[in-house]
C-alpha cells in the first residue's frame, strides 16, 4: 500500500466560548486554528491526521510541507513503525518537542486511521479495546479572568449535561465562584499553563485546597522541572496533572521516576500519535498513574484522542473544551449531549471531514505533495 498523495490543510473556525476571552498561553483565543495532514495510498484508501496547529499552525505547516510530505512519498503505509522510527531519527536534530514532532503526530495519526480502514475495524479495536458507544466528558473551559463569568459559564455547562469542569483560571476568585456554581458533588479541576515557581505553586496549591479539586494541572514553570512538580504535589495538597508538554515517552518516565504526576496527560497530537499514547499508557501503569488524554482540538486528533481514550484509559473522562464552533467539518461527531461524546465505531477514525467545510474555512491553499 504505497503512499502516492499527501495533502496539507489549515482550517481556521470561530468559536463563541460564552464570554470575551482572556489571555491563556499568551493568546487571546477567538478561533480554533486547525493542521490537517491528507495520506493518499496505490490502493484508494486515505488517512487523515492532525498536527498540533493553534498559534503554531503556520509553523507546523511548513514543517509538514517542506521536510515531511516530500519524505513520504512512496513509502509503504502499512510500516507505521518504521516510518516513526525513520523519520523520528531523521528529525530529532529539529529538537525532541515543537513543529516537528507534532508533524510526526499527525503521520502517525493518519497512519493508523489507514490500517484500520484497510482492516474495516476502528482505531479502538485495533487498540484492544472494548466496544463503548459513547464516554462522559468534563467541560474544559477556557480562560475568562472573571469570577462572575466564570460563574455563569460553570451554570450553562451543568444546564448542558455535562457533570464535571475543568478551569483555565490563576486565581483563588474564579475557583470559588466554580466551586459555588457546579456545588460540591461535581468534580473541579484547576489548569494553570505552567506559571508559577514552585514556591508560588505550592502557596497556590494550599489556597485552592478548600475548593475540592480532582486536580491541579501544571501549576510549575517550566513544565519539565518534574523535581519541583513533585514538591508541589508532597507538599501542595491537590492531586497534580500534567504531560500535555511533555517530550515524548522518556519525559514521561523522567516524571513518573520523580514521583511528580498523578495523573499523566499525553496529548496524541503533540506526542507523537497513537503510537506514542500506547507506549506512555503502558508506562504509566507501571508505575501506578492514572491516564486522562488531553484534548484540545477539533481536527483528527479529536477523533484520535477520543479512541485512545476509550481503549487505553476507559475510565477517564474525555476532555471537550467548552466553546461552540461556528462549523465543523465532522459536523455532529464532535458535539456533546448531556455531557457525553459518541465514539465512532466506522473503520479507523470512523469519519472523514466533509471538504465542503474544510474548503470553507480554510486559511491557506491546501499543500499537494504526488509522486
Amino acid at each position: 500500500m504505497k503512499i502516492t498523495a499527501v495533502e496539507t490543510y489549515w482550517t481556521r473556525i470561530p468559536f463563541d466560548m460564552g464570554g470575551k476571552p482572556a489571555v491563556m498561553g499568551g493568546l487571546n483565543w477567538q478561533s480554533m486554528n486547525s493542521v490537517w495532514l491528507r495520506i493518499v495510498t496505490d490502493q484508494g484508501l486515505e488517512g487523515w491526521g492532525e498536527a498540533f496547529g493553534h498559534a503554531s499552525a503556520a509553523t507546523t505547516m511548513t514543517v509538514l510541507d517542506t521536510q515531511l510530505a516530500p519524505a513520504l512519498l512512496g513509502w509503504d503505509a502499512r510500516d507505521i513503525a518504521g516510518m516513526r522510527l525513520r523519520l523520528g531519527k531523521a528529525f530529532h536534530g529539529f529538537g525532541r518537542n515543537g513543529p516537528h514532532v507534532f508533524a510526526l503526530s499527525a503521520l502517525d495519526i493518519a497512519l493508523w486511521d489507514l490500517a484500520g480502514k484497510a482492516a474495516g475495524q476502528p482505531l479502538w479495536r485495533l487498540l484492544g479495546g472494548s466496544p463503548v458507544a459513547s464516554m462522559a466528558c468534563y467541560a474544559s473551559l477556557l480562560r475568562y479572568g472573571d469570577a462572575s463569568l466564570v460563574g455563569a459559564v460553570c451554570e450553562r455547562a451543568i444546564g448542558r449535561g455535562y457533570r464535571d469542569i475543568k478551569l483555565h483560571e490563576i486565581t483563588v476568585p474564579e475557583v470559588a465562584a466554580a466551586r459555588a456554581a457546579i456545588g460540591p458533588d461535581a468534580k473541579l479541576m484547576v489548569d494553570t499553563n505552567c506559571p508559577w515557581t514552585v514556591w508560588q505553586a505550592i502557596d497556590m496549591a494550599h489556597q485552592v485546597e478548600p475548593f475540592d479539586l480532582t486536580w491541579f494541572e501544571e501549576p510549575v514553570w517550566p513544565p519539565g522541572d518534574y523535581e519541583g512538580l513533585a514538591r508541589v504535589r508532597l507538599e501542595g495538597g491537590p492531586p497534580i496533572a500534567a504531560g500535555e508538554n511533555a517530550a515524548g515517552l522518556h519525559d514521561f518516565r523522567t516524571a513518573f521516576e520523580a514521583g511528580a504526576m498523578d495523573v499523566a496527560q499525553p496529548s496524541v497530537i503533540k506526542i507523537g500519535g497513537p503510537s506514542a499514547m500506547v507506549e506512555i499508557a503502558a508506562l504509566a501503569k507501571a508505575f501506578g498513574v492514572r491516564v486522562v488524554p488531553h484534548n484540545a482540538y477539533f481536527g483528527a486528533g479529536f477523533l484520535a484522542s477520543l479512541h485512545c481514550n476509550a481503549a487505553l484509559a476507559p475510565d477517564a473522562p474525555f476532555e471537550r473544551l467548552f466553546i461552540d464552533l461556528e462549523a465543523s467539518p465532522y459536523h455532529d461527531l464532535v458535539v456533546a449531549r448531556d455531557g457525553r461524546v459518541t465514539v465512532p465505531d466506522g473503520p479507523g477514525l470512523g469519519c472523514d471531514p466533509d471538504m465542503s467545510v474544510m474548503k470553507r474555512y480554510q486559511v491557506s491553499e491546501p499543500g499537494i505533495h504526488r509522486a
